[in-house]
């Protein structure tokens, strides 16, 4: 499990070797690359393919550059397009709450950060939080019913979208995004 104190710690490690080999380094948590690319390319894309016609957006919560860059582009097209941030249950930082379970399951992000340098709060409409248990059921039911087979973070966003669809947003149009393949997971319990 990744916290935020571990990436800070390799946060400080990599600055130094930066420093030391006079090298770049592509950090997703702060090169403006990562909200440019959802905002000019995956945005975009999605609002072509859908006709525009989009309800609602959630997504997980990682370096933020995917929820950013999509969320501006959204907003951009249709203000009134609910965008929701995920958070794991425990450890929904950027809401404002405190954290109580830094060691929740979900990879891919929560890091229990309070500050994402590239998201913008103004676009998010809410903070939602998913649990371990749901995140995982639903990345396996993917699997499953759909032979999508996603990680962690992938399961977190439909179980999200799942239950907004069982709730206000019910046949409306809510667009997630499957950020990884369940390969790199075969060696943990997602899969066994």
């Amino acid at each position: 499990q990744v916290s935020g104190g571990d990436l800070e710690r390799g946060e400080q490690a990599a600055k130094c070797i930066v420093a030391e080999r006079r090298a770049f380094r592509a950090d997703q948590f702060h090169l403006s690359g990562n909200f440019r690319a959802h905002y000019l390319h995956t945005g975009p894309e999605i609002l072509e393919q859908s006709g525009g016609k989009i309800d609602a957006f959630c997504d997980f919560a990682g370096t933020g550059g995917s929820f950013a860059g999509c969320s501006a582009a959204f907003k951009e097209h249709n203000p009134a397009i609910q965008c929701y941030l995920i958070e794991p249950e425990g450890a929904a930082a950027l809401a404002g709450e405190p954290v109580r379970y830094p060691n929740h399951r979900i990879q891919g992000g929560g890091y229990s950060m309070a500050y994402l340098p590239l998201l913008n709060p103004k676009h998010v409409d809410a903070y939602l939080k998913v649990t371990d248990t749901e995140a995982v059921q639903t990345a396996r039911l993917l699997a499953r019913k759909e032979g999508i087979f996603a990680g962690f973070s992938s399961g977190a966003n439909a179980a999200v979208a799942l239950r907004l669809l069982r709730s206000d947003l019910r046949g409306k149009t809510i667009v997630i995004l499957m950020c990884d393949s369940g390969l790199k997971y075969l060696s943990t319990d997602l899969w066994v």
